[in-house]
């Protein structure tokens, strides 16, 4: 695979180091907004929430902060609005005719957002207390939580486009091949050489479902020690004594980690699925144990009338 003349850039052109920045998502800041409330909140009220229980009930902020108070109690409204909105995306994954409202990527980004803010966003509402029923349930949502980043960490290590949709193999072939083209013509170099060298980072697969957890931390770790390897190659003096453009090595070394984050998924991309399978096996009893405490919590709060809603 060659590059002709024709197709070489000039090193300093940023198209590039472009096309490899990642971008900020909206469900990035979605999810700085739905931290920042509960974390202003809690720093606004921290007397009260810092106090012992005895004298909690004589503070001036228990009207307004305790549970059935309307400041907590509009934090768990919003935090029951958001835990059920959460249940939406099993069933955009499950349902075509729902996508209309979204790609399965975006529903997922969108989802993990509302899932890192909503432990916060009900501690606020529980005035940072956790007794009985609820106790139970905010800690099954704390597990939910915790083994959503596993998830998390197990489906982006499926090739998938944007939109959610899995790659071929044959479409991460050519992705590899278009990232080792894009390389050696920021690098000026033979692409023949930028894939013995690339491949060289990329251990043999070969290991059962037990080892692959491991797998999967050290393959990261190797990809790491790899970039550094080819940052200290790739930045030194070239023919004439020139050096690479900083820009221009940074933007080679990020679709380099591609390159190789995408040789090493496919090999054991069979046992990354049968991971992420075993994963939804033990991921939904405790997620449905939270739903289950949640409704319970609120039907008896709404019964008892410990609520504006009445």
């Amino acid at each position: 695979m060659q590059v002709g003349a024709e197709a070489r850039r000039p090193v300093s052109q940023p198209l590039t180091v472009k096309s490899a920045r990642p971008r900020l998502g909206a469900e990035w800041i979605l999810l700085v907004l739905l931290l920042a409330i509960p974390v202003v909140a809690t720093g606004w009220g921290l007397p009260y929430y810092s106090a012992p229980d005895a004298l909690r009930v004589r503070s001036p902020l228990a009207r307004m902060l305790r549970s059935s108070g309307w400041l907590g109690q509009s934090f768990g409204v919003a935090g029951l609005a958001m835990f059920l909105f959460m249940w939406l995306y099993p069933a955009r994954k499950h349902f075509r005719f729902l996508a209309f409202s979204g790609s399965v990527g975006a529903w997922m980004r969108v989802h993990i957002a509302v899932g890192i803010a909503l432990p916060l966003l009900l501690a606020v509402h529980a005035s940072w207390h956790f007794r009985g029923l609820i106790g139970l349930g905010y800690a099954a949502m704390l597990v939910v939580c915790a083994s959503g980043f596993v998830g998390r960490y197990l489906y982006v290590r499926i090739p998938r486009a944007r939109s959610g949709a899995e790659y071929s193999r044959d479409e991460i072939a050519g992705q590899r091949r278009a990232l080792i083209t894009e390389i050696a013509v920021v690098l000026e170099m033979d692409p023949m050489e930028i894939e013995e060298t690339l491949d060289a980072a990329v251990t043999p697969a070969g290991v059962g479902t037990g080892g692959l957890a491991r797998r999967l931390l050290t393959d990261d770790f190797a990809r790491w020690r790899a970039v550094r390897e080819l940052r200290r190659r790739w930045s030194g003096p070239r023919g004439g004594g020139a050096r690479l453009d900083r820009a221009a090595l940074d933007g080679a070394l990020r679709l380099a980690r591609r390159e190789i984050a995408l040789a090493q998924r496919i090999r054991i991309l069979e046992g990354t699925h049968r991971l992420l399978g075993y994963w939804h096996v033990a991921h939904r009893p405790v997620a449905l144990t939270a739903l289950i405490a949640v409704l319970i919590h609120v039907a008896v709060a709404v019964a008892t009338g410990q609520t504006w809603l009445r």
